[in-house]
């Protein structure tokens, strides 16, 4: 990883190779931990956070559901961020905010911590720039069930989900795939590793609700926002593993994979096994919403 910048940690823009936290923090033992993925784009008015707002909510929220009191308000963690993407000099970068519970005590209980929160500034994440983006993403089911909202709140982004997450993605690759889907305990569709998931069938959108266990992506919400806009139907539905063998397309989304066609699935082509048009129309709208070329929507970029 390029060390760029610095790193905002509680308050403080402190050197990248600084940025360091105790061996014994709760959130290290306990994964008592919540983030956010945010992207920052180089457009031609100038760099500018692709949907800030949300981003910071969501953090919030996902912070009230691990009990965790943030020590900053909303706008303090937006200028924040901001202040550290400025000093990266990055024009473009993927942002990490986590808010974590800190050293203190070493048992499972975490709110005797205190709570820390640090803002990282990145250059893209490698393994999302590479497989899927062209030729389309090979998946494979994967067999780790996709953790079950009764167990702990899938709609928090929380570190402790992504280990889950890790396990179903190392399984694909190490057999030869570049990503997973993975199910929910009632054998639905959930999502990919760190993607939500749709499928298209004669023109029409489908992906799985909420209630199937999964990330409220804001990707996600700015394609089902887009696609409205493009005229597209878009419905959420519960949808099975044969619904993604037989659909006319399948595409990933998220912050950092942005729109990723699937063309293969446990080895079975989707459809002639290449992107097909519903996925690269709303990829080539996403471009130009991002690079703020899209009027409409100007108003999920935040200037820096």
């Amino acid at each position: 990883m390029k060390e760029v910048g610095k790193i905002w940690m509680n308050g403080k823009l402190v050197p990248f190779k600084d940025a360091k936290v105790h061996v014994l923090t709760h959130a290290l033992h306990y994964s008592t931990a919540v983030f956010e993925g945010i992207r920052c784009y180089n457009t031609p008015k100038g760099s500018m956070i692709f949907r800030l707002p949300e981003h910071v909510d969501r953090l919030f929220s996902s912070a009230k559901l691990y009990y965790m009191k943030i020590p900053y308000s909303k706008k303090q963690i937006s200028d924040a961020i901001i202040k550290t993407v400025r000093n990266s000099t990055m024009k473009e970068c993927y942002i990490r905010p986590i808010v974590y519970y800190s050293y203190g005590m070493l048992g499972l209980t975490p709110t005797a911590n205190k709570i820390d929160v640090a803002i990282a500034c990145v250059e893209a994440l490698q393994e999302y720039t590479k497989a899927g983006k062209i030729r389309g993403t090979r998946c494979k089911v994967s067999r780790w069930l996709r953790i079950d909202s009764r167990s702990q709140p899938m709609q928090a982004k929380a570190a402790s989900n992504y280990a889950n997450a890790a396990l179903a993605r190392v399984e694909a690759l190490n057999e030869g795939y570049d990503e997973s889907i993975m199910l929910n305990y009632q054998g639905k569709v959930a999502e990919g590793s760190a993607e939500n998931i749709f499928l298209v069938n004669d023109g029409k959108m489908f992906t799985p609700p909420l209630s199937a266990g999964i990330l409220p992506g804001i990707t996600r919400d700015s394609v089902i926002k887009i696609a409205k806009a493009e005229k597209l139907s878009v419905t959420e539905k519960n949808v099975d593993i044969k619904d993604l063998y037989s659909a006319d397309e399948v595409f990933m989304t998220g912050t950092a994979s942005e729109i990723k066609p699937v063309t293969e699935i446990d080895n079975k082509s989707i459809r002639d096994g290449k992107p097909g048009k519903v996925t690269l129309k709303l990829h080539k709208v996403f471009m130009n919403v991002v690079s703020a070329r899209d009027r409409r929507f100007l108003k999920w970029l935040t200037p820096i």
